[in-house]
């Protein structure tokens, strides 16, 4: 008897270690995610800046501003550890610039829209002057992607603004070039860019980082003024998943959330039930039972 029961809780437990797994690794991955800023060549702040993550810069591992700026709940990073961030923010960076887009933004400045998960794509630079509304539509792990082919620039003052949303880690922008954050302007997410990020006097990124120099060695991230980081951004990125991807077989992702949910324990329950029937019936149980 014991040796018919096998095949079906094996498979049970094979659903639940695959959820397990699935569910704990993001597009950032491990290493990546715990930065709140990243640089190829160096760090620098003249004033004070406080950041919530780790700081690091490789393959050069300068760093310099440290204090007066202020680095809470994380370290000056060793470069094994910013060399692997690196290599996992470059993956990601990949991944977010071939993704097909749902919606061409060239010319269009993003200030006074009010955008839904998607993918917005601009052939060269980005524009932000005013509030940028993005509505998560009460999705879990709702993803915005904005691919930018050169810069992206905020104007000083701007905002991002994050409705219906249980969280908001799932907001990414691919920058081709640089990006530059104006004075007292808030953005929220991922700012991943191929060469440099600066931020001007008071420039805020809540729920996400600056990752710079991502593809280019020479990328620098340089802050000024009473600049704040805060990759936890009080606890609304909690979104359960890393921001809308989990890693999949193979060294890529796959979307998450509404349109391709994990599925939740309880319909892994459902399922299993179904497997361990299917198990009974196949063995003859069920159907002397039955008939």
């Amino acid at each position: 008897m014991k040796s018919k029961l096998t095949t079906p809780l094996a498979g049970i437990g094979l659903i639940f270690a695959l959820y397990s797994q699935t569910a704990s690794a993001g597009l950032l991955g491990t290493t990546a995610e715990t930065f709140a800023i990243l640089a190829g060549a160096a760090i620098t702040s003249t004033g004070a800046t406080t950041i919530i993550g780790n700081v690091g810069s490789a393959p050069t591992n300068t760093v310099t501003g440290f204090p007066p700026a202020t680095i809470s709940g994380g370290i000056l990073t060793s470069l094994p550890v910013t060399a692997q961030a690196q290599a996992d923010a470059l993956i990601a960076y990949n991944f977010l610039s071939g993704q097909t887009p749902t919606q061409i933004l060239t010319g269009t400045n993003l200030g006074g829209l009010t955008l839904t998960p998607g993918v917005y794509q601009f052939a060269s630079s980005a524009q932000l002057t005013g509030t940028l509304t993005l509505d998560a539509l009460n999705q879990n792990n709702a993803v915005f992607i904005f691919q930018m082919g050169s810069t992206l620039t905020t104007a000083d003052y701007s905002a991002v603004n994050v409705i219906n949303s249980n969280s908001s880690d799932g907001i990414y922008w691919q920058v081709g070039s640089s990006a530059t954050l104006g004075n007292y302007s808030v953005l929220d997410g991922n700012i991943l860019a191929n060469t440099s990020i600066t931020l001007d006097s008071s420039a805020q990124i809540d729920c996400g980082r600056a990752l710079g120099g991502v593809v280019s060695t020479s990328g620098a991230v340089t802050m000024a003024g009473t600049n704040s980081v805060n990759n936890t951004g009080s606890g609304s990125c909690a979104g359960g998943y890393s921001g809308g991807y989990q890693a999949v077989a193979g060294g890529t992702f796959e979307l998450i959330g509404a349109s391709s949910p994990v599925p939740e324990p309880s319909s892994i329950a459902m399922l299993a039930v179904g497997l361990l029937g299917l198990g009974f019936y196949r063995r003859g149980w069920l159907s002397r039972i039955v008939g």
